[in-house]
């Protein structure tokens, strides 16, 4: 579902800076919940889609580019969808950090969340709209697939401490 509750402005609060602020989030996942969806899209002011109540988002377009929004619209860079892109650009997909809007999801041919967590969640619909043919795609299973071997071979990847 996509959530009501905009995510705030990138000019009010720096997205880089994890806080115990997380309001916005809780009103997005609150939301979620009372629609009965496990997760909720969340739009910038500007209408693009910028992530969820508290994962990063990816898309497949039907050229089987992979689309994320950039870091200037004010998303959280995690730790994961950062490990993701790696992987994604690794084995030789396309890869782009673009803006795209509700409609770009609705007619995506695959969507996944990334988180912590969470690492990789397929999404197969949002808005009671399937997502492709309404399946786990292609690319979202080769990478969840190549996440799970990263984290086996290399540990659950952390943002290293700036001391």
């Amino acid at each position: 579902m996509t959530a009501t509750t905009r995510q705030r402005s990138a000019e009010t609060q720096e997205p880089r800076i994890k806080s115990l602020n997380y309001l916005n989030n809780i009103l997005v996942k609150m939301e979620a919940s009372q629609a009965g969806a496990m997760e909720a899209v969340v739009l910038n002011t500007q209408g693009y889609v910028v992530e969820g109540s508290g994962s990063n988002i990816f898309i497949a377009n039907k050229k089987g580019e992979l689309l994320t929004p950039p870091s200037y619209l004010g998303i959280l860079e995690g730790i994961t969808r950062n490990t993701v892109l790696a992987l994604a650009e690794e084995e030789g997909l396309v890869v782009r950090e673009v803006p795209f809007t509700r409609h770009d999801l609705y007619i995506a041919q695959e969507c996944f969340l990334t988180g912590t967590a969470a690492e990789l969640i397929p999404v197969i619909s949002v808005d009671k709209r399937l997502i492709g043919n309404g399946l786990p795609g292609r690319l979202t299973k080769m990478l969840m697939q190549k996440f799970q071997q990263y984290t086996r071979q290399h540990g659950t990847p952390v943002y290293p401490s700036e001391e």
